[in-house]
C-alpha cells in the first residue's frame, strides 16, 4: 500500500476481528484497510483495564503511523475497555481530526430495534462482562425497549477459536454450558448478542445449543459493516481521508507464516502479512 494511502483501520487482539474485516470488505471494496492483530499478547479478555487500555491505544497509535484517519476496534474488549477514555482523552490530544469506532454500540442499536419481549442475553469474555458495557450501552440507547440484559462470560471459547478446534466434543461441551447457565438465568431472552469477534466461528454450535429456534442470534460483522458505511455517509470529512484503491495490508505481533495460516482460516483466501511490534 503505498506511503500517502490513508486506509481504514481494523484492530483486534487476535484473528475474531477479520470477521468484521471481511464483512467490511464485502460491503465497502473499494475503500483501503489495514488489519492490525496484536496475536503474541491475546487474549485480551481476562487483562485488566489498565492493561486493555494501553496496549489498544499503542494499537491505535500504530494504525495512526500508518496513514489511518479512521481506526475500528474489532475486538469488543478493547471497546469496552479502552475505547471511551481514548475518544475523550486522548484523540483530543494526539489526532483531534482522527476517529475511532466501536463494536459494541452498532450491537446494542441492532439489538434494541430487533428483541420483541426485551429480554437481551450477551455472551462476551469475561473482560467484557465484567465491564457492563453491555447493560449500560443497552439501557442508554435502547429507548426502553430493552428491559433486561443477562451476560455469560465464556472465557474458554477464544482459545477454542484460536487453536482451530471449534468442531470437537471439547468445544460442544463449553458451548452447551455457557448456553444453558445464560438461559437458565434467563429463560425469556429472545436476542443473543455474539460480544466477541471470535465467536461467529463457533456458529454451529451456537444454533444447536440455543434452546429456542425463536432466539435471534446477533452476529457483529454483517452489523458493523452497514454502521461503518452509514457513519461514512454522514460523515464526508473522515471520508474523504479514505483512499479507495482496494488496498489491503495486514499486520501482527505474532509469527508471520503462522498468522498467515489461520488468517487464510477466516478470510477464505490467502494473505501477507508483516511482522510489527508494539
Amino acid at each position: 500500500m503505498p506511503a500517502n494511502d490513508h486506509p481504514i483501520g481494523v484492530f483486534d487482539s487476535g484473528y475474531g476481528g477479520l470477521t468484521v474485516l471481511k464483512e467490511f470488505v464485502a460491503l465497502l471494496p473499494e475503500y483501503d484497510f489495514i488489519y492490525l492483530g496484536d496475536n503474541a499478547r491475546t487474549p485480551y479478555g481476562t487483562r485488566s483495564f489498565d492493561v486493555v487500555y494501553e496496549y489498544t491505544l499503542e494499537a491505535v497509535t500504530r494504525l495512526f503511523d500508518e496513514g489511518c484517519h479512521l481506526v475500528v476496534l474489532a475486538c469488543n474488549t478493547a471497546s469496552a475497555k479502552a475505547l471511551r477514555t481514548i475518544q475523550q482523552r486522548d484523540l483530543p490530544r494526539i489526532a483531534p481530526h482522527k476517529r475511532v469506532l466501536g463494536v459494541i454500540r452498532p450491537s446494542v442499536e441492532e439489538v434494541a430495534e430487533m428483541t420483541k419481549n426485551g429480554h437481551v442475553g450477551v455472551v462476551a469474555t469475561s473482560g467484557t462482562v465484567a465491564s457492563e458495557s453491555y447493560p449500560i450501552e443497552l439501557e442508554k440507547w435502547s429507548g426502553g425497549r430493552v428491559k433486561q440484559t443477562t451476560q455469560e462470560a465464556c472465557p474458554m471459547w477464544v482459545p477454542i477459536v484460536e487453536s482451530n478446534v471449534m468442531d470437537t466434543d471439547g468445544a460442544n461441551f463449553f458451548v452447551q454450558s455457557n448456553l444453558c447457565s445464560l438461559f437458565k438465568k434467563d429463560p425469556l431472552i429472545d436476542s443473543l448478542i455474539l460480544g466477541c469477534t471470535h465467536y461467529p466461528l463457533l456458529i454451529d454450535s451456537i444454533r444447536k445449543y440455543v434452546p429456542s429456534e425463536g432466539v435471534r442470534i446477533i452476529e457483529q460483522g454483517k452489523i458493523v459493516a452497514r454502521k461503518l458505511q452509514e457513519y461514512l455517509q454522514r460523515h464526508p470529512e473522515i471520508d474523504e481521508n479514505c483512499t479507495k484503491t482496494s488496498g489491503r495490508k495486514f499486520l501482527t505481533t505474532e509469527d508471520v507464516c503462522f498468522f498467515e495460516a489461520r488468517a487464510e482460516q477466516f478470510l477464505g483466501y490467502p494473505i501477507q502479512a508483516e511482522k510489527i511490534e508494539l
